[in-house]
This record gives C-alpha cells, structure tokens and sequence, in this order.
C-alpha cells in the first residue's frame, strides 16, 4: 500500500481512495450500486449557471438528488441504487450506514428485512426534535432504501450538522448517526463509474441497476441563476447505466423583483365576496353556497355576502336558508337597499326620492328590516343607506349628495344593531362622501365608506382613512356578456382585486355569485363560449379564490413593491406570523420574480397557480433562503404563496 501511495500521482489519489472504500463498503454480493446521470444545461449555446438539476425517481417520488450547474453549465449526479439479489436473502433486520456520509444534498439510506413487515423510518436532530418521518408501509424480504434530499417534513433545506435515522420495524428498532455538509454546491463525491465498472461484473450491474424510469426537473435557484431561466422538465427518462444528458433551456425575458415589508402594517382585510340579489333569479342552493363560501379546493372561499334590503317586507324570509347557511361557514353578511317602501317615495322631475318627512320612517324602516333578520339567526354586519344613490334613473331610490348627507347627520343614528355603510355611489363618487366626511355628526353616524366601481373611483381615500373610517368596495361586474371561463376577461379581475387592496380598501364585492359571467355558472350559455355546468366554479371564480381562499378575515395588508409594471403583487399577513404573497403576471411571457422578505421568519411557501389551463392548482414547496426565494411567474397567471 506504501508503494501504491508513493507511486500515485496527487490528483488522482481521493478518486482511487473512494474507489477502494467503495469495494470495501459494498463487495461483490452487496445489494447497493452508484451509477453517474451527467451533462451540460445551456440557454442559446450559452452555459447556465447554478441552476438546479434534480433527478426523481418516478417509481418513488421521496427518492430525489439534488445538484446545481457549474461556471460553465455542467452538472453531475450519483444516484445509489438497492435492487434485491436472488442469491441470497437477509438473514437478519439490519440498518445500514448512509452512503454518502458525510454528505450536503441527498444520501442512501439502505436496510435489510428478513420478513415481510411494515417500516417507518425518521430522522432527529441532535436536539431529538423529528425533522422527516419516512412511512414506508408493508415491504417484503429483502433489501430496499430511501433517498433523503436533506430536507424536513416542509420541505425545508436543514441547516448542516449530526443527524440521526431510527428505523422501526415491529418492536425492534435501530439508530444510526450521519452528517450534513453545508453547501449544495460542493454536491456528494461522484465515484468515477468507469473504474468501478471493470471490477463489478455486468450480472451485477444489471441486477442492480434494473429498468428505472426518471424525471429530471431544471429550475431557478432562489436568485443565484445566472441567467435566470424558464423551469423545464423532462420526463420518463430510462436509465440503466451510467448517463450523460445535456439539456437545452430557454432563458426568461424578463426579470423582477419585489420587496415584502411585514412591519409594515396597513389595513385590515375584512374579505372578499358576492351578491344574491333574488329579483332576478332563484336562491342559491345548498351545493353553491358550499362552493362559494368553503375554502377546500374546488372552492371560492369567499367570505362576504351581500344580499338586498327590499322594501317589501313579506320578502324578506325569501333571503333567509342561504343567508343562515352562509353565515354558518363563516360569512359576514351585509345588505343594501335599492328602494324604500312606495309610501315614502315621491317623484320630483324624472326622480324617485324619499320624501323628506319620511326621513325618521325609513330609518325605522332599516332597523326593522335587521331586526328581522337577527330574530331569524342572521347577523347583518353592515347595512347600506341606499345602493347607488347617484344613478340617474328610475330604476331605484335616487338621493342628492345633500340629501344623503341630511339623512346621515339627523336621521341615520336611529340605525341600531349594525354597521352603517355609506353612500355606496356608483363610482366612490367623493361629492357625496367628503360632505359626511367634513360633518361631524354625519361621520360620527357612518361606520364604513363604501361604493362601486363604475367608471371610476379606484384610487387611494386619504379623507376616510385621515377619520378612521374602513373602506369598503361593495359592487363590480365585467363582461356580462361574456362567459366567466373566457380567460381574456379573468385575469383584469385579479388586477383589480390587488388594486383594490393597495388603494387601501378592506374588502372586495362583486355582482351576483351565481351568474355564467360571474364566479359560479348558472349553466346558461352565452353567444360566445360555455360556461359551464350550473354550479361549477368558472375561471373568474379561481381567479377570485385565488385571494378570498389565503387572505383570510382579520388578516393585514402589508407594504410590498415590484419592479415591472406588468406585475402586480399583494401581500398580507395573518396570525402567527403567516405569510400570503399573491402575484398577477399579465405578460406574454414568463417573468422570473424574486421576493425579498423583510423581517420575516418565513422558511417555505405553498404556490397555487391559476392560468387559462390551470385552476388554483397546488405546487411543489418553495424554500426561502436568507430571507429570499424566486420562482417563475407563467404568462397571463396568478400565483398565490401560503407561508407553511
């Protein structure tokens, strides 16, 4: 062995050493095999560096290695193989050491049954704290592994250090001890296949190895790409030996970033809903009341409800079995009226208006119609004065900015039990609101300033919020004359929703829940293209979910930035510090966006996609890395991020 050393030029001295620690570890007759999946990504015949490269074994997805391209684009991946031999079988339950160990991106850990059994495996921190369970299941004699990428039960990358695997099987139970490196760039040491080749017969190489199929996955690392490139995956590849495999990716076109300052507390969101206005069509059942206001997938998760206040009190118990039921999962009821009682109206010129002795009648009027309600189990959080007093027709109760503000200065302190909302116009019409604002009594009578968005009137309140009044945008609709699943008129939707938000609004109303223009279908088809089944979620609803099912009642809007305008990003936070980041790519292209978080102890997100093909769908776990991650926004999408 002496001479051997002396005669063995340096360079070569770790690989040869390797090589011969590896046929001691693993002779002839062992059950594991390293074999080398390697090659080159390039964007444009340009090396890509850092990016990830991730091999999965499709026949067991928890089995994944994990590397990252060099300087000049190169990756390489040693992947260990069990593969149970017919020439013998265990003798004895056995747990074998991790290979490799010490490690800094994934490592085999293999055992041996000598009975068919069930096999949990978990590994402990120093501390003794769980980290990964492994629940194996029922497994037969032999000789099986799993592939651990260093990451926890989250997903989240562990920090380097001891680390300890039990695996128990039936009252039995082993323990060994490895060691995580620090860096995934200095990936596990690939063993130079070739030499080890000579040595192993093919018999064995063909027992171990076997017929795999695999994914590989090439994805952005955080923010260290460079350039930063479209993910790619390239599936059922079949690997049966050592493999080279150069990959060609496009690079992205475009790049951004965004800021996510959680000290920096704006308004409070009190959620996100829709109308059911029974004028014009029937209740809603008890399947759509589910999908709108559950929170499972497949669902809106919408949490407001406005209904209408009518002016015909026999009504009234019409709006009750899905209010109640609303409001038994969860919802916040509100209500408007359209018109007041025929015996209070008066018609001067072309307008309908409340006669102004009427003033003391109608407030009683409101009050009467909450009452009824409460009596009936349902708590009317807010009640409007008059929906859209600003409309100059005939189709409802019309009031001059003067006369809202007379009603809301003498009369509307009569209104018990509820939050008063006002004026509700038609485009947050500031010539009937900074009156109320400026009166001390009218403000003192108004609870929440709210309106629509007809037109205009999306734009930041600085008056309402300087009196400490929430702001509240209670009505929109968008191509009602287009199906909801015709993607051209979804997305504008998310737009506007983080419009809404940023201008300082607590909560967003659409039109009619059910509707085949509006977030659930009422099966109608319009001229253009189907909306599908009568109480399917439309894209305009996945689109609104995409907000209503993570930004929760009670959750906080904080600060956020973003360097491209075709991005809009919305950010919020919850109790117990979660995290909820929703970005609307409006681009023809993918955008790679980074997020820096801000005094955040966030580890990990949860991404939901929704795109013209895609419907809230759930992504794989993103990892935050000093406080950053970066992901690939697709084009024409919104991504919400749930912290874990």
């Amino acid at each position: 062995m002496k001479k051997y050393l002396q005669n063995q030029k340096p360079e070569l001295f770790l690989i040869d050493l390797i090589v011969i620690t590896f046929l001691f570890i693993f002779p002839l007759n062992a059950q594991n095999q390293t074999f080398v999946v390697k090659g080159n990504v390039s964007g444009s015949n340009s090396p890509i560096y850092r990016a990830s490269v991730t091999l999965v074994d499709k026949s067991d997805t928890t089995k994944q290695v994990l590397t990252l391209t060099d300087v000049s684009g190169n990756y390489s991946l040693n992947v260990i193989t069990s593969v149970e031999s017919s020439e013998s079988l265990p003798s004895k339950f056995a747990l074998e050491q991790n290979y490799p160990n010490p490690f800094s991106s994934s490592t085999s850990i293999s055992y041996e049954l000598n009975k068919q059994t069930d096999v949990q495996l978990t590994i402990y921190d120093v501390l003794g704290r769980e980290v990964k369970k492994f629940s194996v299941g029922n497994q037969n004699v032999g000789v099986h592994g799993v592939q651990w990428d260093a990451r926890n039960n989250f997903g989240v990358k562990l920090a380097s250090g001891v680390y300890f695997y039990t695996m128990q099987v039936g009252g039995k139970t082993l323990t060994k001890k490895m060691i995580l490196g620090t860096s995934l760039e200095n990936n596990s040491i690939v063993l130079p296949f070739s030499s080890v080749r000579t040595v192993l017969s093919q018999k064995i190489q063909n027992e171990f190895l076997g017929n795999r199929t695999y994914q590989i996955r090439i994805d952005n690392y955080y923010s260290r790409t460079s350039p930063a490139i479209v993910p790619k995956i390239i599936d059922n590849i079949l690997i049966t030996k050592d493999t080279t495999i150069n990959i060609n990716v496009d690079k992205a076109a475009l790049y951004a970033t965004s800021n996510i300052y959680l000290d920096s507390i704006q308004q409070i969101v009190r959620g996100f809903g829709a109308s059911n206005v029974l004028l014009w069509r029937p209740d809603m059942t008890e399947s759509e009341i589910n999908t709108a206001f559950g929170t499972g997938d497949g669902q809106v998760g919408f949490s407001i409800l406005r209904i209408m206040a009518e002016a015909d009190s026999t009504r009234w118990p019409l709006y009750l079995p899905s209010t109640q039921k609303a409001q038994a999962l969860g919802a916040t009821i509100i209500a408007s009226p359209w018109q007041a009682p025929s015996e209070m109206l008066e018609t001067v010129g072309t307008q309908i208006r409340i006669r102004y002795d009427m003033y003391d009648k109608y407030a009683a009027h409101l009050n009467a119609f909450n009452a009824y309600m409460k009596n009936n189990g349902v708590s009317i959080y807010g009640l409007s004065v008059q929906n859209e007093p600003d409309v100059l027709d005939n189709s409802w109760t019309h009031w001059s900015a003067n006369e809202m503000l007379t009603f809301m200065r003498g009369y509307a302190n009569a209104i018990e039990g509820t939050k008063v909302m006002d004026p509700e116009s038609m485009s947050f019409n500031r010539a009937y609101s900074d009156p109320i604002l400026n009166d001390s009594a009218a403000c003192a009578n108004t609870d929440i300033i709210c309106g629509h968005l007809y037109g205009g009137g999306l734009a930041a309140y600085p008056l309402a919020q300087q009196k400490g009044k929430e702001i509240w945008m209670t009505e929109y609709l968008s191509g009602e004359n287009n199906s909801g699943n015709d993607w051209a008129w979804c997305l504008p939707v998310a737009q506007q929703m983080n419009d809404v938000l940023q201008a300082g609004m607590s909560a967003y109303v659409w039109w009619n829940i059910i509707r085949f223009y509006g977030p659930i279908s009422d099966g109608t088809i319009d001229t253009t293209k189907g909306s599908g089944n009568a109480g399917d979620v439309t894209k305009k609803g996945y689109v609104m979910s995409q907000f209503s099912r993570f930004i929760r009642p009670g959750y906080h809007i904080i600060q956020s930035t973003s360097s491209r305008g075709s991005i809009r990003i919305t950010a919020a936070k919850g109790d117990l510090s979660k995290v909820v980041i929703v970005a609307t790519n409006s681009d023809t292209v993918p955008i790679v966006q980074t997020f820096n978080l801000q005094n955040s102890s966030a580890n990990s997100f949860t991404p939901y996609t929704t795109t013209s093909t895609k419907n809230c769908e759930l992504g794989n776990i993103i990892s935050v890395q000093n406080g950053s991650f970066t992901v690939t926004l697709e084009p024409s999408s919104i991504i919400t991020f749930v912290s874990n």
